[in-house]
């Protein structure tokens, strides 16, 4: 699944794309994502002129000049294309006025689009319980040690938590609690200071990095096939079971970095490193 970075860059590629320009017609060709699309969405969509874009968490929203946010969620398999021809399993296509078409496909629908008023992005269902952003000024070292309090859940379990942290999933947390030293096995509420001060850092130069990977990859963000924001870059340890990592003398100090699995999920990390 898209994590924030991967959100971002898509977002960023519309924004690029869609800001400023009318959208001449839409059309709804498959309502049945993983929740119903509502039925209205090409008539508000039809005609208005796109403002921008904002994201929260794995979620972003397209801002409407008729006072309208169309929630967008890429699900699993869920991605936007520019100027491409027509897909199969394409849910939503927007004709921008001048020429040009965005599509948004998703084969294993899983995602979502929705609508809302602008003013009540915040109360949607699916972002109110959310915690703070990470590259927002509201997330800091206090405000994550006083999340984690008390709790016994392992460190890399709670940063998937989204009523903790937003936007941050599985490859990220792996990255995260490498790069600040940390065990995922360890539990949350034990953190202590240090290591929180070590960490929440960690997490933003983490994403931060991710993102300029996608934006300096992609040309205007956008992959010949058309489709935006998704992109490679080198992980340290994420998916990289049994490689030597960037801070261990290899064999037979260490036998590089272990793979383990915690509530469904796959861990990496380093057991020399990380404590």
């Amino acid at each position: 699944m898209p994590e924030l970075p991967e959100v971002e860059t898509v977002m960023r590629g519309l924004d690029q794309h869609l800001t400023g320009r009318v959208i001449a017609r839409a059309f709804l060709h498959r309502p049945d994502l993983r929740w119903q699309i509502p039925p209205e969405l090409p008539a508000v969509l039809t005609g208005a002129t796109v403002l921008g874009f904002r994201r929260r968490g794995k979620y972003f929203f397209i801002r409407l000049d008729s006072g309208w946010s169309v929630l967008v969620h890429l699900g699993m398999s869920g991605r936007m294309v520019i100027d491409a021809p027509f897909a199969l399993h394409e849910h939503l296509t927007l004709e921008r006025s001048g020429g040009g078409r965005v599509g948004f496909v998703d084969p294993r629908r899983f995602g979502a689009l929705d609508l809302i008023r602008t003013e009540d992005e915040d109360s949607h269902k699916f972002i109110s319980g959310m915690g703070p952003e990470p590259l927002g000024t509201q997330f800091s070292a206090p405000v994550l040690m006083e999340a984690l309090a008390g709790k016994a859940t392992a460190i890399k379990t709670a940063l998937l938590d989204q009523r903790i942290v937003a936007g941050i999933g599985n490859i990220y947390a792996s990255e995260a609690l490498f790069r600040a030293g940390i065990s995922p096995r360890r539990a949350s509420g034990g953190l202590g200071r240090a290591r929180i001060e070590r960490l929440v850092p960690a997490i933003k130069n983490t994403l931060i990095e991710a993102i300029a990977a996608g934006g300096s990859t992609l040309r205007d963000y956008v992959q010949p096939s058309g489709e935006l924001g998704y992109f490679q870059h080198a992980w340290k340890v994420y998916d990289r079971e049994g490689a030597p990592c960037e801070r261990c003398p290899g064999p037979p100090s260490c036998n590089g970095v272990r793979r383990l699995v915690q509530t469904g999920r796959a861990s990496f990390y380093c057991p020399l490193t990380q404590k």
